[in-house]
């Protein structure tokens, strides 16, 4: 289908790089008892771009799932506009949608989302089985998936319930590369993991965003991980009331980092 051009991002930027996702005015409002409404996001200016890696943070209910739902073509805005890779999501059939969300979007939960009955590797290599790729490109795949996430080589046949928190995060990452996409959105990643854990599972999206080249968006309740980030996004009430550039030079206990108000 003909699609209108995506919108230009301002030449005075500090990117010069085309973003995956662009995001104009979006506001998602959902319905609450006695007619009511929610704005759950509310008009939301933003660009993602590759190789460069954004957190989100915010109080619960400012609207942080809902925003990387909309980013990642699981939910369509009830205003504005969201562009991927040069196409407006409210103007692509549910096939292209479906299309996105499987080939160019990998997805990383708090609660893994593994299959108990299949190995970690027939775990990553199920997108892949779903898309019939060939069984020596789609081993090729999941080989490198699975060393660019660090999960080592003996534990790739044990299912889920044989590995630790922090080994299922590994695999639920190599899975979401294994398309090679053009942006991890990861939804607290790190919610269910010790500490030591939650800091590898963080390095290996850095790793994903830096040395790879995709875009990595990550929500996350934990200020410390959200320090790591070249760009933290603040939101209240489904606004966004702060940018935090280069947080890696800000002292993680300074008051933008420990005020629970600030967020």
């Amino acid at each position: 289908m003909i699609v209108e051009a995506e919108p230009q991002s301002s030449p005075t930027g500090a990117e010069t790089t085309r973003p995956v996702i662009r995001t104009v005015g979006v506001t998602r409002v959902h319905p609450t008892g006695r007619g009511g409404q929610r704005r759950a996001v509310d008009g939301v200016d933003l660009e993602i771009h590759p190789g460069r890696f954004t957190a989100v943070v915010g109080p619960s209910g400012s609207g942080k799932t809902t925003l990387l739902q909309l980013l990642g073509a699981l939910d369509v805005p009830t205003s504005g506009e969201v562009w991927f890779e040069g196409r407006r999501l409210d103007q692509c059939t549910e096939r292209e949608l479906t299309d996105i969300r499987r080939r160019r979007v990998g997805f990383v939960f708090q609660q893994f989302n593994l299959l108990p009955v299949l190995t970690a590797e027939e775990n990553v290599a199920l997108p892949l089985v779903i898309a019939k790729v060939a069984d020596r490109e789609r081993r090729r795949r999941v080989d490198e998936a699975l060393d660019v996430a660090g999960l080592a080589s003996e534990l790739r046949s044990q299912r889920p319930s044989e590995l630790s928190g922090g080994e299922q995060q590994r695999a639920a990452i190599a899975r979401a590369l294994v398309t090679d996409p053009a942006v991890i959105l990861a939804d607290e990643p790190t919610g269910a993991l010790d500490s030591e854990s939650g800091r590898e599972v963080v390095g290996q999206l850095e790793h994903a965003c830096h040395a790879l080249g995709r875009a990595v968006v990550m929500v996350t309740h934990d200020l410390t991980l959200a320090a790591r980030a070249d760009e933290v996004i603040r939101l209240r009430d489904g606004r966004i009331v702060e940018r935090i550039e280069s947080t890696a030079s800000l002292d993680a206990g300074s008051e933008v980092f420990v005020d629970p108000d600030h967020l």
